[in-house]
């Protein structure tokens, strides 16, 4: 055994590490959590200040062995878990398993896996942050305490499976404000009048929008006679310029990636979830096999709230910024950026490459698809940073069309965009498409005072618009304003809010369900205060002090804890039982005529007759739940549909069982296979398989 030990969370980034400390050390990963609260009880003694009562985790055992064997026959314990709150109590969860406490290990932190990095950390080793575990201790207590609370008694009220949580709540209670908003919203109609002009002499015409009176300001038109009596005074009137404004404008570029920018930059770009995204971000952190280099981290930590970067790395790209595009893109001083994250900690870097002359195409031969995709994201983010702001000659000219009969002058307007100088733009365009950012407008030359020729006039009506539905994108990005949850919560909240059917996915944006709207009414009811965005916040930072301000953190705890437990014994007399929303079918049940409903028990969904009870005189008809996957049965040629196993688990088998048996565990797809015909399924994250002839076939080719 090598008297150098270094435990790590993940296996990848062991084999990436082992690569780059040598022979000398032993690299063992702990394949995640090793100890936790229990699953099956609270794990929280409130009496005896809230202490948590961990368990080593079963599925662990074998790890754990090996560690503490590890452990025992080295002299030098390193503990290079991430370099975060939950990092830093993962090392000490650790330490206390194994018994490295005793040989006093040393903690090693870096924020990106490259050798410099490393060399570094190791030779800046420090001891366990307790304050840092404290505060992740102080969040895991509270969290269990309002879950472990809330939760039972949404089972005993409403329906087994349900859950309820500090940071899940809230997202929950925005989404439903967001809906409510939306179904009170009263639509007005209004009308736009443009008008095509051009110059007396040839010139290229131009369009203006009608803005309102010379000098009586606004005008709203809300119906078609208006309209129509204002577009017949345009037509009469006589054009000229009034006013010409040219102002040239500078666009700062954007700081590089934080947590949450980057996933809702991944999501309007890329379409790839909060939870996508963070995987692939993961494995670029921990590293991959990259060709002519081998195993080498490609970003820095990517869960952050910080928008700072290493000095090292801004002067390595302003160095290629300047080779690749010269001095005119480069400022003459490098971009700092201040967070604008309410109760951000500033405790790490930005995520950005890890060397800027790693550019995406070179190593694009080494990366999947997604990996690719998303480094190049960050890659034109960290470039972009640093590069010269984006010009634009921006022109506003307003034009008075004057009534003669009548007298009344109407103020019409026109604008234009033209960018001069491409910037940072050259490289990055932020929450844009390109060719919508590229197409620019631009103006024929004018003076003021001169006379214009009208050609045209188009009156349109429109509707105002309800606010729209959150997306992932902009979810996390209220989360954040409001000082919600933290880097790494973002995407586990808005999962579980999923996985619980609160909320559903309509064309990319989140809507809530029956029984997601049910549950928030229930708990804005009945706990304002835990689900209150101002309340919730508020606790984020007394949480935050505990690491930044060393505090107790159990009077922390207590002064939430004491009045939210009455509120749970008031809840739980008052609340009477409450029957979810059922949704109904289109069938009748066979056996007496009735609705059939689709119901949730222990195990899931289930269809059953709307009449169904355990007791006498109901009709007790169920089946089990299924969904149509557009796929035939390779045996029978009936339709293949999810299903359900006992433990809840999803599979794939034939509708006419149990005549047929066929059962497959990979989704089957519609499309058959283009050699032979015969099924495809999913066989990995992109890839379909034929189940006969083995030909494998890109997701992306199937429709």
């Amino acid at each position: 055994m090598k008297e150098k030990l270094v435990i790590v969370e993940s296996p990848a980034k062991a084999r990436t590490i082992s690569k780059m400390l040598g022979k000398d050390f032993n690299i063992m990963a702990t394949m995640g959590h090793i100890r936790d609260l229990p699953k099956s009880t609270l794990g929280v003694d409130v009496e005896n200040s809230f202490t948590p009562k961990y368990v080593s985790l079963k599925a662990k055992a074998k790890v754990i062995k090996e560690l503490k064997d590890a452990v025992k026959n080295s002299k030098a314990i390193y503990l290079a878990t991430d370099p975060d709150r939950e990092g830093e109590a993962i090392a000490w969860h650790i330490s206390e398993v194994t018994k490295a406490n005793l040989a006093k290990p040393k903690r090693v932190v870096f924020h990106e896996i490259t050798k410099e990095a490393i060399d570094k950390a190791f030779k800046n080793t420090r001891e366990l942050d307790m304050d840092l575990v404290n505060a992740q201790q102080a969040r895991r207590v509270l969290d269990r305490l309002v879950g472990y609370k809330l939760s039972p008694l949404l089972w005993r009220k409403v329906q087994r499976g349900l859950s309820a949580g500090r940071v899940q709540s809230v997202s929950l209670k925005i989404i439903v404000d967001r809906e409510r908003e939306i179904e009170k919203f009263v639509s007005a109609e209004y009308w736009n009048i443009e008008a095509l002009l051009n110059k007396k002499v040839k010139s290229a015409a131009f369009k203006a929008s009608l803005a309102g009176y010379v000098t009586k300001g606004k005008l709203e038109i809300h119906n078609e006679a208006e309209a129509e009596q204002i577009k017949k005074e345009l037509e009469v009137s006589d054009y000229q310029v009034l006013k010409i404004k040219k102002k040239s404008n500078l666009r700062q570029s954007p700081a590089p990636f934080i947590t949450s920018t980057l996933q809702q930059e991944a999501w309007r770009k890329l379409h790839f979830s909060a939870k996508q995204t963070m995987v692939i971000a993961q494995q670029l952190y921990e590293g991959l096999n990259i060709e002519g280099e081998g195993e080498v981290g490609l970003i820095t930590y990517m869960r952050t709230d910080s928008t700072n970067v290493a000095r090292t790395a801004v002067a390595e790209t302003r160095d290629y910024i300047s080779e690749k595009y010269g001095p005119a893109y480069l400022p003459k001083q490098a971009r700092v950026f201040s967070s604008k994250v309410k109760g951000a900690q500033e405790a790490h870097e930005a995520i950005r490459p890890t060397r800027i002359t790693r550019t995406p195409d070179l190593i694009k031969k080494s990366l999947s698809t997604e990996q690719f995709k998303l480094y190049q994201l960050i890659w034109q983010r960290m470039m972009a940073s640093q590069m010269s702001p984006a010009v634009f000659d921006n022109t506003t000219i307003d034009i008075e069309a004057k009534h003669q009969p009548s007298k009344t002058r109407y103020l019409l307007r026109t604008t234009s965009s033209v960018n001069t100088f491409p910037g940072f733009t050259i490289v990055y365009i932020e929450g844009k498409d390109e060719d919508e950012e590229a197409a620019q407008s631009s103006l024929p030359p004018m003076e003021e005072g001169e006379e214009l020729k009208l050609k045209s006039l188009e009156a349109s009506q429109h509707f105002t618009q309800p606010p729209p539905r959150y997306t992932e994108a902009t979810l996390i990005k209220a989360l954040e304003q409001y000082g919600i949850g933290r880097p790494s919560t973002y995407a586990p909240t808005i999962s579980t809010i999923q996985e619980r059917e609160y909320i559903t996915k309509l064309k990319g944006s989140l809507k809530p369900s029956e029984l997601g709207m049910l549950v928030n009414d229930l708990l804005v009811e009945y706990f304002p205060d835990i689900i209150g965005i101002d309340f919730t916040a508020a606790m984020e930072t007394e949480l935050d002090k505990i690491a930044t301000e060393k505090l107790d953190w159990v009077p922390i705890i207590r002064r939430f804890y004491e009045p939210f437990i009455k509120e749970i014994e008031a809840a739980s007399e008052k609340i009477e039982k409450i029957k979810p929303p059922e949704e109904e079918l289109d069938e009748l049940c066979p056996e007496c005529n009735a609705k059939l409903v689709v119901k949730r028990g222990r195990f899931g969904k289930f269809i059953a007759c709307s009449r169904y009870t355990k007791e006498e005189g109901g009709c007790r008809y169920t089946r089990s739940y299924q969904i149509k996957t557009g796929a035939k049965c390779p045996e029978c040629n009936s339709d293949i549909v999810e299903k359900y196993s006992k433990k809840g688990k999803i599979f794939y088998g034939c509708a006419g069982y149990p005549n047929c048996k066929f059962v497959s565990f990979y989704k089957p797809l519609s499309k058959p296979c283009p050699e032979c015909g015969a099924l495809m399924t999913k066989s990995g994250k992109n890839w379909a398989k034929c189940t006969k002839c083995g030909k494998r076939k890109k997701l992306e080719d199937e429709s």
